[in-house]
């Protein structure tokens, strides 16, 4: 077992609850922009909320919150989407000592029930209609929860005048008895197995890895003499989202909303917020990627977009093996071809983002290096850190100067990490939760000795940088005892631009297979530059096998990371895509591979059964060997 703890322990500045932050910046700097909304009806415009504006809205509504009998200690459900209003009553709630239980708004109503009950919440903040309908059919077995408000039906000015009464010194006592150890939070998990648990995070947990980040990292985010600027879209519910909102709050970050993740959306927000940092997932970076290439070949230069990707992955490869002593740096010629590109290229993509994007971010789970190297090459270094919802989010970080590619960096200052034996990730710091809520069974399995079992498998190397090769329990295990971590091979499936999800499966059968959806936007893309002549039937057969070709061409760039005996040696293309909607994806986008094998093992059987060129041994039932992938279109 190796331990690291690679940095001086840095103490959090917290002495109370989270909320002092935007009381602390009103009395400091009171005109300072800290949020941004765009008022309704103006689509393209955004309205800056000082931090005075913010406090003096805040207090109204705790003042609500407390007429309508909010105390400490109390949980109050959040189910809405990244938007203004979620923000501001987080932090009313935080001023009044309750405790916030997010829950993200697509929940089936199973889900919400479960954490309604679970969480004892004594109310829920909803955005629509549908959202009360889906509560109000769960709430004649919740006897504790009395209040259901709704977003767009005005709860929040009726919370701000039924508060009018109340005491300004009221709300004032119940912020300062708030402590640093209180509970401020109960996130679940993501469920991707049985039910999601309730972790509580307490302030200090969720403000140490912000806290720490800002003191390290925290001036990289703007340019000198800027007001950083950050783009909230990742959902609230989820402890990344939640991360990001501290981090602004605590750090006088200024922060836009954005509640819808759609690519149109998202890529119209980014270019009238402007932000200066963007913190994104992988499947977001990787729908970037995709469009830009997909843009570039539609106007006719999918080549020249192509060179100049390969440009920016060999010239950010050289620059990292220049900063850790591996190596001289670019060659001039590359150089000279990453200056041209520069001009042609890259600024045009960095325009896509807003044009101001410095730096990134990316988290919930490990970023491909290609994928990584390519924003470094167009001037947008993307730090690939690790946390998780135990964790109160960051345990990692890329250390400045020393960044390398296809790790998510190294521990936090203050945090320490152990590779067990197993290799499963242990982790110790400020961080780490308080427990679940209600069952000291699961706390005492996660928690041992101090540390926490993350359930998450990686290897760290001799300078500490910690890579991740997936969950413990998602190991697959063929029929012949070989073990495979599905993660790698997904990753590089998806690196293709027309696979859009993919998810390796193998479990007790006699090699690895695969379940991959297609891109829609790049399907429809592919189609169309695809030109088959001909006539129609025979156009479709061509194009059949034309993406029989393409698909065939990603499976063997994921085998070419992996042994053969890990390789995909069959595969199925299926219609539908995996949604939180259908069940096969988590809120948090994290694939749910018990429901997808479950729904699918028809599918899966057939794609083992198909076309399978397998020699037998005399008298045995299994195959001695599996040949070239079986490309199997449902």
């Amino acid at each position: 077992m190796r331990d690291y703890a690679l940095a001086p322990t840095t103490a959090s500045t917290l002495t109370g609850g989270l909320a002092d932050s935007i009381f602390e910046t009103a009395d400091r700097n009171p005109t300072l922009p800290v949020l941004a909304r765009r008022p309704e009806g103006l689509a393209a415009g955004w309205e800056e909320v000082s931090a005075v504006e913010l406090r003096d809205e805040v207090v109204d509504l705790a003042k609500g919150l407390v007429a309508s009998g909010v105390s400490p200690g109390q949980r109050v459900a959040m189910m809405a989407r990244t938007r203004y209003e979620w923000t501001v009553l987080c932090l009313a709630l935080w001023t009044v000592g309750a405790e916030v239980v997010p829950i993200h708004p697509t929940s089936s109503r199973d889900q919400v029930e479960w954490i309604l009950r679970d969480a004892g919440c004594v109310a829920v903040v909803v955005e629509d209609e549908q959202a009360v309908m889906t509560v109000g059919t769960v709430c004649e077995g919740l006897p504790r929860l009395k209040h259901v408000w709704q977003l767009d039906s005005g709860a929040l000015p009726e919370l701000v005048q039924k508060g009018t009464y109340v005491p300004l010194t009221t709300v004032e006592s119940l912020r300062r008895i708030v402590m640093p150890d209180s509970t401020a939070a109960i996130t679940y998990t993501s469920g991707t197995s049985g039910r999601p648990l309730g972790c509580a995070l307490s302030h200090n947990g969720l403000a140490y890895p912000c806290d720490t980040l800002l003191a390290g990292w925290g001036h990289t985010a703007a340019r000198s003499g800027e007001q950083a600027s950050v783009l909230a879209y990742l959902p609230f519910s989820h402890v990344y989202g939640l991360m990001v909102m501290v981090m602004c709050l605590r750090g006088g970050i200024l922060m836009g909303h954005e509640p819808e993740m759609s690519e149109a959306a998202l890529a119209a927000a980014l270019g009238t917020f402007r932000p200066t940092y963007l913190y994104a997932v992988p499947s977001v970076l990787e729908k970037l990627y995709k469009t830009f290439l997909r843009t570039a070949q539609q106007s006719g230069r999918g080549a020249l977009f192509e060179r100049a990707v390969e440009t920016a992955r060999d010239f950010a490869a050289a620059e990292e093996r220049q900063r850790l002593g591996t190596g001289a740096g670019p060659a001039f010629d590359l150089r000279l071809q990453h200056a041209l590109y520069e001009r042609t290229v890259y600024r045009k993509l960095r325009g896509a983002l807003g044009g101001r994007v410095l730096r990134a971010t990316s988290g919930g789970s490990s970023l491909s290096r290609e994928i990584s190297l390519f924003y470094e090459g167009i001037g947008v270094p993307v730090h690939d850190g690790y946390g998780l919802t135990e964790s109160s989010g960051g345990i990692t970080m890329q250390p400045l100067g020393r960044e390398k590619s296809g790790t998510v960096g190294q521990a936090l200052p203050g945090t320490q990490i152990q590779v067990a034996d197993d290799g499963e990730i242990l982790v110790r710091g400020p961080s780490v939760f308080q427990g679940y809520v209600g069952d000291d069974y699961a706390t005492r399995a996660a928690l041992r000795g101090g540390w926490l079992a993350t359930g998450d498998i990686g290897r760290l190397d001799p300078e500490g940088y910690l890579t991740i090769t997936g969950r413990k329990k998602d190991i697959i295990i063929t029929s012949s005892g070989k073990s495979v971590a599905p993660a790698p091979l997904e990753q590089r499936l998806r690196m293709h631009p027309l696979v859009h999800q993919a998810v390796v499966v193998g479990d007790d059968r006699p090699c690895v297979g695969a379940l991959i959806t297609l891109d829609p936007d790049f399907l429809a893309h592919w189609r169309g530059a695809l030109a088959v002549p001909g006539d129609s039937p025979g156009r479709e057969a061509r194009e059949e096998n034309a993406l029989r070709e393409e698909i065939a061409r990603a499976i063997a760039s994921a085998n070419s990371v992996v042994s053969r005996s890990e390789s995909i040696r069959v595969y199925r293309v299926l219609q539908e895509p995996f949604a939180p909607g259908n069940g096969m994806l988590t809120p948090s986008m994290k694939l749910r591979r018990d429901a997808i094998a479950h729904h699918y093992a028809a599918e899966i059987d057939a794609m083992y059964q198909a076309r399978s060129r397998a020699v037998r041994r005399p008298g045995s039932q299994e195959p001695a060997e599996w040949e070239d992938s079986d490309d199997v279109f449902r």
